[in-house]
This record gives C-alpha cells, structure tokens and sequence, in this order.
C-alpha cells in the first residue's frame, strides 16, 4: 500500500485516537475497492474511537471530507483535531442537507401501497380527463349541427390535407408490401394441398376486413396520432393555449373538433387504399409464385369476398380514427410547460393510441363475427 492510499490507522484503544492518512480526494478514492474498504474501516471505528486527528492528511478534499462525515454518522466527533481548511470543509459538508434514500432501495410496505394508490389516482384522472374530452366532442358536434356556416372548417381542411392526404404513400407501400409478403407465405402452404385458387379468397377476406384496416390505423397512430399530441403541446409550451383561454375562444371546438372531423373522413378513405394497395401486392406475388393471372384474380375477389367486410372494415376506421384523434387530443392538452412532459405526451399518446386500435378491432370482431363470413 502507497503512502498516498486512503486509509485509517486508529491507534491503541486506551487512546481511542482514529487518524485517517493518505489522500482522501475524488481521485483516490476512485480506485478500484478504496471506497467500499474505507467505508468498513470507518463504521468499525466510529464506535470505538472517540477522538479523530485529520493533521497527517496528505490531501483532502469534498469528496473526502462528504466519505468522513456519512462514516461519523453525519455527527461531529467528541474530540477533532484539524487544520482550519479542513474543519472549513467539514462545515460546509455537514450544512448540505441530507440526499433522499435511491429510487432502487427497498421500499417498505407502505411507500409500495402509497405507490399503487398514486398509480391508481393518475390512472382514474387519465380516464376522466377522456370521458370529459368525449363529452366535450359531442357538444361541439351538436354546436357545429346548429351552425355549420360558423365551424373551424380551415383547421378541418388543413388537417384533412396533412392527415390524409400526406398519408398516402406510406400507406400505400407498407400495405403493397404486406399484400407482398402474405401472398408469397400463404403460397408455400396451399401449393402443399393443391389449394391454390384459395388464395384469393384467404388474401381477401384477410386484407379487407382485418389487415387493411388495423393497417393503416396503427401507420396513422404512430403518423398522425403523434403529430396532433405535439401539435397542441407545443401550444401548451408556448402558452398559446393561455391566449385562447384568456381570448375565450372554445379549445375543444378550435382544437379537438376539427381533428376529429378529419380523421374521421380520412380513415375510411385510407382505408380502401391500404386495402387496394394490398390486394394488388397479392395479386402479383400470386402471379408470380402460383400463376393466378391477374384477371382471374379480379373476376374471383367480389364472389369470394363479400360487400358486407368492406362496409364492416369502413364503419370501424371511423370509430379507428375518432379514437386516434381524442387520444392524440388528449394527451396534447395534458402536457405540461416544458419539453420533457411533451416528449412524455407524444410518446404516450402513440402507445395508447395503438392499443385502442388494436382492443377497438378485437371487439369488432369479436361483435360482428358472422357478418360477412
């Protein structure tokens, strides 16, 4: 051990005197086993040594000073002998107040239980905060009926474009792309069992009534879902949202309506073209891999497939997008001032968004099981 190594000498017990040598600094006590060999050393003579000699310090500083003073118990010795630089450092260390225990410690019973009820309390608050963001949307709705001439028909129009239209060609090559690969796996299976004019029927039924739809509501969660959060966060960073209050001027009527509105137009329309784009996905790789020509394809699609699954897929992208668009809203007007609680918001706005789309489709399907089968 170098003479420049932390360490404490404590002397015969009927002096009960502790020294501490060496360099007591960040840099020393750095080194790989110092601290946690310092930390034991000290806890064995704190109890026993009730006098403690700093002077044959080599170095010493914050660091040193903050290790000495959690080993006394965050309490002064009964007899200190040091230089005054160093009972300076001492003095300025022990007025810091105390740090709270690590997030990683064991918690006790009750900070656990106080946990799960903070938990459930926010969860509460969220679904309240949602039903009332519903209501409010159909109040604005009903406001809207009364008088059309006076809606927020620009921010409809501007949302339209930026939702639906701009949507267009992700859509359209993540649902040719599925159509793609579906046709090519389900291929290598039916070619098995000489099965291969079923694949049209399977591409279908599959694309049209399921696929397409949570297809495209998931591509529009993660797009435009996270879109409308930051949108209204932002407003919320920048105080805008404020200004409108103080303005008078309705924020679910201004904000929420319009959006709404949008994808509720737009979501049927996306829809039947991730759908189209799919099908024509399929029908090449069915060309190509099973030599059903595309012609065949088209005149088999409306027998195999019934009209029923294309109303059914485009009454749910309705329900699809009124959710996005309130959970997107929601979350946007629940941002906090500052950037950290809207990257917060965005991200858990996408999230929800996309489990409601997939638990909405459960239950629809689940609801209307023999329509179209």
């Amino acid at each position: 051990m170098t003479d420049s190594t932390p360490r404490l000498a404590v002397l015969p017990a009927a002096r009960g005197c502790a020294q501490p040598q060496g360099v007591w600094t960040a840099a020393a006590l750095a080194q790989k086993g110092v601290l946690p060999r310092l930390r034991k050393t000290l806890a064995q003579a704190a109890g026993s040594a009730g006098e403690w000699d700093l002077r044959g310090l080599a170095g010493f500083d914050h660091l040193g000073a903050l290790v000495l003073w959690d080993g006394w118990g965050r309490q002064w010795p009964a007899a200190l002998h040091a230089s005054q630089a160093q009972r300076a450092l001492l003095e300025r260390v022990a007025n810091q107040p105390a740090l709270p225990p690590a997030a990683g410690g064991h918690a006790s019973f009750a900070q656990r239980f106080d946990s799960l009820g903070q938990g459930v309390e926010g969860a509460l608050a969220q679904v309240r905060g949602f039903v009332q963001i519903m209501g409010q949307l159909f109040l604005d709705a009903l406001r809207l009926a009364r008088a059309p001439q006076a809606g927020p028909w620009r921010d409809f129009s501007g949302s339209l474009y930026h939702i639906g239209a701009q949507a267009l060609p992700i859509t359209a090559l993540v649902g040719f792309l599925i159509g793609v690969v579906l046709a090519y796996l389900m291929s290598q299976v039916l070619r098995q069992f000489g099965a291969d004019a079923f694949i049209v029927d399977i591409l279908g039924l599959a694309l049209i009534r399921e696929l397409g739809p949570l297809l495209a509501a998931v591509l529009i969660a993660g797009r435009s879902g996270s879109a409308i959060t930051a949108q209204i966060g932002v407003m919320r960073v920048t105080e805008e949202l404020d200004a409108m209050r103080v303005l008078g001027i309705a924020q679910g009527f201004r904000l929420v309506l319009p959006r709404a509105l949008a994808l509720a137009v737009a979501m049927p329309l996306l829809v039947v073209w991730t759908s189209l784009t799919a099908l024509l996905g399929g029908m090449l790789a069915a060309d190509i891999t099973l030599g059903i020509t595309p012609s065949f394809f088209m005149h088999t699609l409306p027998q195999a497939v019934r009209v029923s699954n294309l109303a059914l897929a485009v009454g749910k992208s309705v329900v699809f997008g009124v959710a996005i668009a309130l959970i997107g809203c929601h979350y946007g007007l629940q941002v906090k001032p500052n950037t950290e609680s809207l990257g917060r918001g965005t991200t858990a706005s996408v999230v929800a968004a996309i489990t409601a789309v997939i638990l909405i489709d459960a239950l629809f399907a689940v609801l209307f099981k023999s329509v179209g089968i």
